[in-house]
């Protein structure tokens, strides 16, 4: 029985202290106020999107065969003071997509005529971090995708 009530005692003064230290802390460095300088820090801007046109891109499938072309047209997410910059260097994302494609295999389905969307995402966002710099690319939104 003497046990007992110690484990117990143990237990409850564990979550006093624990609760304590928890208080402390939020009181010492607690959430930012709405409106001060480290809450517009922490807050994130909403994305301009940006049109990133219509991409060609060949269906690989995984022993490197290719089964077709498919048509992607892509919305790129992007803070908006970078909206012009990633405008005049699409270029550079679209080779960049182009020099992944032929390689990447993205034929899904029985007969490798389905594009798998999740890839083309990852291509895309890999090669924005080449074409724009890292975390300018921020989402990848495929609005279309038609076989060619």
């Amino acid at each position: 029985m003497k046990k007992m009530l110690f484990m117990l005692a143990v237990l409850l003064a564990g979550l006093g202290l624990g609760g304590g230290a928890a208080f402390a802390t939020v009181k010492l460095l607690g959430p930012a106020k709405p409106g001060s300088a480290a809450a517009a820090a922490h807050e994130e801007a909403a994305p301009a999107f940006v049109d990133g046109g219509k991409v060609l891109a060949p269906l690989v499938f995984a022993d490197g065969r290719l089964s077709g072309y498919v048509q992607f047209s892509v919305q790129l997410g992007v803070p908006e003071d970078k909206a012009e910059f990633v405008t005049a260097r699409l270029p550079l994302l679209l080779h960049a997509v182009n020099m992944r494609t032929y390689r990447t295999p993205m034929a899904a389905g029985p007969d490798g005529l389905i594009p798998d969307l999740d890839t083309f995402r990852k291509i895309v966002m890999t090669a924005g971090n080449e074409a724009f710099g890292p975390g300018v690319l921020r989402k990848v939104a495929i609005t279309q995708a038609s076989p060619a």
